[in-house]
């Protein structure tokens, strides 16, 4: 039987060094020659030969996992008697090192980290993958700001009480790295405190941990001029609670009505006179006006198009993200490296217009006006950013067809909509027949050209051209087109 020593050469891999001696296990620092990289080495000991397959299992469990923010395999080997695995070794320090240097970040910071790790355990979750326990080893932090996550799956069905334990570990440990200096730290104690149960010991979910997370990104990311106070009381919480009682619950642990006035100051200066809502729309199958049949899974589809004002949230995410070099985390991988900014065309004159309802373009526009001037790649990733996509071109028919007996006869709405415009569904859909026109999510063949490639489809008309109303489709080959009336909306699959 094979027993591995430093400078041993296997496969590709010759072995540096070994960092750790567990049970069963063995975990080297290796050279992956080929590449001229290092790499980390998993041995099974040749004591624990017997278990080869087992082991063989949780690495095959581990390759399956496809996600950037978890690390990655390379290679498994079956050639030697015992066996082993080759493994990304990930930059930067672990959380544990960082711990006992003493880092302390930011409240905003701690929780970008800390919503990234939610969104990648979401995944193991939504995938069904057990993992062995996250712990301050597990969480690896570049000199960037960048988070990664060692690979935890192990084979077998995931039990439910992984995601509270880890939940329960994080809220732990984290508080020992986070500065209580700055604004928005006594906001992070109370989520800790709620991830370890100390309230009705009922622990938070995953997607309640990373939807707290972005309510806190947002509130920092605006100038602020509270101080908050570190404290680490919490007050008490009833069950069903939503977002906005989080926010509730904070400020009485912050400055009192103070935050509530800045939320309500936001809130007046972004929203639109058309509130934001989504609407059902039922699977099944839909026939188009030309006698095309299609189907969908039923979904939600927002009843406008995404206003200036929303839109101008998400380049303020992003210009955060830019002082960390993260700003690219939304990005579509096939956008043009020469494609640096999501900005519209004309941003500064456009947003600072809409900020103060003036005159843009010969038209009257504020924060609720529809955002133009958009290409796809801005599209995607700003519903990226929203936890939403585009809707397809099936959707956004769907959406038009299901409620309306006579869609074809909607009348077109101006630019902006009014809140009083007749350019509805019947189930309160807005502006699917003029405002602007919308980009969908994936290319399709043009009935015109039935042979031809698939064509990136913008849809519906708009202030500018009327078209066919609600039929209005261009069938275009660049994503990176821009116009004065095109803009989009997004829609989501979750319940």
């Amino acid at each position: 039987m094979e027993i591995f020593n430093e400078n041993s050469q296997i496969g590709d891999y010759v072995l540096l060094a070994c960092l750790k001696d567990g049970h069963e296990t063995r975990t080297w620092s290796a050279k992956q020659v080929s590449v001229g990289r290092t790499v980390l080495i998993d041995e099974l000991k040749e004591s624990h030969a017997g278990n080869r397959e087992a082991f063989l299992a949780d690495v095959r469990a581990k390759a399956a996992v496809d996600h950037p923010l978890v690390g990655s395999i390379y290679e498994a080997s079956t050639d030697t008697a015992h066996g082993f695995f080759a493994y990304e070794l990930l930059p930067g320090d672990t959380m544990t090192q960082l711990i006992e240097a003493g880092q302390k970040f930011k409240a905003q910071r701690l929780v970008q980290l800390l919503r990234r790790i939610a969104e990648a355990n979401i995944y193991h979750e939504s995938h069904d993958n057990s993992t062995a326990p996250l712990g301050p080893d597990d969480i690896h932090v570049d000199t960037q700001g960048i988070i990664r996550l060692e690979n935890l799956v192990i084979h077998g069905a995931r039990t439910q009480d992984q995601s509270s334990r880890d939940i329960v570990s994080l809220g732990t440990f984290l508080q020992a790295i986070l500065d209580p200096n700055h604004p928005g730290s006594t906001r992070c104690l109370t989520l800790l405190a709620w991830m370890r149960g100390m309230e009705n010991g009922q622990h938070l979910t995953w997607s309640q941990i990373r939807d707290y997370c972005e309510q806190i990104e947002q509130q920092l990311t605006e100038p602020s001029e509270i101080t908050a106070v570190p404290t680490a009381a919490i007050p008490s919480r009833k069950k069903n609670h939503t977002i906005w009682i989080f926010a509730a619950l904070a400020i009485a642990l912050t400055s009192g009505l103070s935050w509530v006035l800045l939320l309500k100051k936001n809130n007046e200066s972004d929203s639109s006179e058309i509130k934001s809502e989504w609407i059902a729309v039922h699977g099944g199958n839909y026939t188009t006006r030309d006698g095309t049949p299609f189907s969908v899974t039923p979904f939600s589809i927002s009843n406008k198009e995404v206003s200036i004002g929303e839109y101008a949230k998400f380049l303020k995410t992003l210009d955060l993200l830019a002082k960390e070099s993260n700003d690219q985390v939304f990005d579509h991988p096939d956008q043009p490296s020469d494609k640096t900014s999501h900005q519209p065309n004309h941003w500064a004159d456009l947003y600072d217009s809409a900020k103060k309802s003036k005159i843009w373009n010969d038209r009257k526009i504020d924060l609720g006006t529809p955002v133009v001037g958009v290409d796809w790649w801005d599209a995607f990733a700003y519903a990226k950013w929203k936890k939403c996509s585009l809707p397809t071109q099936e959707q956004w028919l769907a959406a038009l067809m299901g409620e309306t007996p006579d869609y074809t006869t909607i009348p077109l709405s101006t630019w902006p909509p009014s809140p009083q415009t007749r350019d509805r569904t019947t189930n309160g859909i807005l502006a699917m027949a003029g405002s602007v026109s919308e980009w969908t999510a994936e290319p399709r063949v043009s009935p015109s050209n039935p042979l031809g490639e698939p064509q990136w489809v913008i849809i519906g008309g708009s202030f500018l051209k009327s078209g066919k109303g609600t039929l209005s489709q261009e069938w275009i080959e660049e994503r990176s087109t821009r116009r004065a009336d095109l803009g989009f909306r997004v829609c989501t699959t979750k319940p």
